[in-house]
């Protein structure tokens, strides 16, 4: 049971591998062709080398002429250099090739992460999600660059050397066969054991620089609340779990290296004794050239076998995280892109109907949600905290889809759009904004070439940075530092705006998108927001009442369900209405 068990993972770790060979390293024909070329000449020129030693030993002990002396020297010496050439060429084409592989697989592995849904990046923090798509890489980059090419070489050379020794005589051909076939099954046979112990090493590194990542991230929290000791604490944990793992993996490692020294030994002993036999039983077996030819070719045998081992090191890495890797790729996003339903251009309606969802199976979200906000109105979204007002943005977006009902733009279903055409017609601005490592350009057409300058001068003279924007000292090519050092908190929700309006969109939603605006600037901008919102449908979700002045309709939530809904002027005539009851007391008490 327990053999049948490890030849089913055996054979599924090798159809990894073949499947990652095909798509990522057959592709570099070109590279291959020449890597392989290298490598046939290299083994030539060390198969050749020591004969040429040969000819010279036994040319000199047998007073032989000192011009074929000469003649064996130099060619020694031209095929020396010209072995180190080729082993510099094949050592950049190596690396070349494993750096295009890397980063196509790099970039498939970016590209997955972010089609992946909001519930998947829930689960991960950053720094885990940076280990896997970098360190495990790193972990395959042999494996890319020259596990295959190097390891068919390694074993070609092998068996030419053993054809050579075999043409010498037979006994010594033998022994080494013998010498090479029972270091291979040695140290294979203690790979098994530490394959194991890389596979938790990997896992242990992504937990621990997610940990980091995430307190890095969180630096200002940690130290205004006191919690660096806790932070330090949770340190020195991880590291006190991943000490006796790095060690038992340090074991495997000198368990092999250690092995293949004795290996060795073992196999130049061996030499040395069917040497010494011959040489006893009959002085016309061997000559002096030929002795010194065994041992070297001998000599030469432990660096195939070297590197086979530390290949086969590598690929017990790897095993690990090429697993990660595949787990990765295999995770499928919960939200599907749409059949590709076009989406019309200007303003869109916005229809919910009875939609319900939840984050967890045991509370609801949204209950039984219904309203429709017609082409070019303005929603003004009330609630407490925590009464899925957010959500409603988040599920607009398609971070999520709901459990029961739809959601309708313009009268199609969002499941039935392209996520990316979903994503152009509705645009977001939140109190939390991501200032890019970049220009001004680039953050407010988040590196999109196709928006002129001349646009993104309009839209900031409309949201009245005309001034700030004439403060630049390199204009639109001013760079900003990544989390928007040098820029006032204002200054960056104002950035937020124009690059919602620089897309174009349908439908706006804004959450708390005004609240880290001083009230002199709110009031600056509140002119130009409404004249940029005219040809646009707009959700508002706030907790002041100030904010959705400009609401044509209200919907008032509380536990995920509508408590009221209607035009704002008319539920705010209603003295019996939440509204007005909100308005007379003020937004702030009732909201917060």
């Amino acid at each position: 049971m327990k053999e049948n068990k490890t030849r089913k993972t055996k054979g599924k770790s090798i159809g990894m591998y073949r499947e990652m060979l095909i798509r990522y390293v057959l592709p570099q024909r070109k590279l291959l062709m020449g890597l392989t070329l290298l490598l046939l000449f290299s083994i030539s020129l060390q198969l050749v080398n020591p004969q040429i030693i040969r000819f010279f030993i036994d040319t000199a002990q047998g007073e032989g002429s000192i011009t074929a002396l000469y003649y064996a020297a130099g060619l020694f010496i031209v095929f020396s250099v010209l072995q180190q050439g080729v082993s510099v060429a094949a050592a950049y084409f190596s690396e070349n090739l494993g750096w295009k592989t890397t980063n196509k697989l790099r970039a498939e592995l970016v590209e997955h992460c972010l089609s992946l849904d909001m519930s998947f990046h829930k689960t991960q923090t950053s720094g885990s999600l940076i280990e896997r798509v970098d360190g495990d890489v790193n972990a395959l980059a042999n494996f890319f660059s020259s596990f295959i090419i190097h390891l068919f070489g390694n074993l070609l050379l092998m068996i030419g050397i053993l054809v050579l020794l075999y043409r010498e005589n037979f006994w010594i051909g033998l022994v080494m066969t013998v010498f090479v076939v029972g270091a291979i099954y040695v140290i294979q046979h203690i790979r098994r054991f530490a394959a194991p112990v890389w596979k938790k090493w990997r896992e242990l590194n992504a937990e621990f620089y997610g940990f980091i990542g995430e307190h890095l991230e969180g630096t200002e929290d940690t130290r205004a609340n006191g919690a660096a000791g806790y932070v330090m604490n949770r340190f020195y944990e991880l590291t006190r779990r991943m000490l006796p793992v790095r060690v038992r993996a340090f074991i495997g490692f000198c368990l092999m290296w250690s092995t293949s020294i004795l290996v060795f030994a073992l196999g130049n002993a061996a030499a040395f004794i069917v040497c010494a036999i011959l040489w006893v039983n009959g002085q016309g077996v061997l000559t002096i050239g030929s002795v010194y030819l065994v041992f070297y070719y001998t000599e030469l045998l432990a660096k195939p076998i070297e590197k086979i081992r530390t290949q086969l090191e590598d690929l017990q890495k790897a095993d690990a995280s090429l697993t990660r890797v595949r787990d990765l790729l295999a995770t499928k996003p919960l939200i599907q892109d749409g059949q590709g339903a076009p989406l019309p251009s200007g303003p869109l309606s916005v229809e919910f109907s009875d939609l319900s969802f939840s984050y967890e199976e045991d509370a609801k979200t949204l209950e039984d949600l219904h309203f429709r906000l017609e082409p070019g109105q303005t929603l003004g979204l009330l609630g407490r905290t925590g009464s899925g007002k957010t959500t409603i943005a988040r599920l607009l977006l398609r971070f999520y889809d709901p459990e029961f009902g739809s959601i309708k733009l313009a009268g199609t279903d969002i499941r039935d759009c392209k996520l990316h055409e979903l994503r152009r017609k509705v645009a977001m601005v939140t109190q939390n904004i991501e200032i890019l490592e970049g220009t001004v350009r680039d953050n407010l057409t988040l590196f999109d070439d196709s928006i002129a300058d001349q646009r993104i001068e309009e839209v900031l003279m409309q949201l009245g940075l005309a001034d700030w924007r004439a403060s630049l000292p390199e204009g639109l090519n001013t760079m900003l530092s990544s989390g928007g050092g040098g820029l006032s908190a204002g200054e960056a929700q104002l950035l937020a705006f124009a690059r919602v309006f620089l897309t174009e969109p349908g439908l706006v939603i804004l959450d708390e998108a005004s609240s880290r605006l001083d009230p002199l600037t709110e009031y600056r901008i509140e002119a130009a927001i409404t004249r940029l919102l005219r040809e646009k449908t707009c959700i508002i979700i706030a907790h002041r009442l100030a904010t959705v002045q400009r609401a044509d309709r209200i919907l008032i939530l509380e536990n995920g369900r509508t408590i009221e809904s209607g035009y704002r002027e008319k539920l705010a005539a209603d003295p019996n209405s939440r509204f007005s009851r909100m308005l007379s007391v003020g937004a702030e008490e009732v909201l917060a």
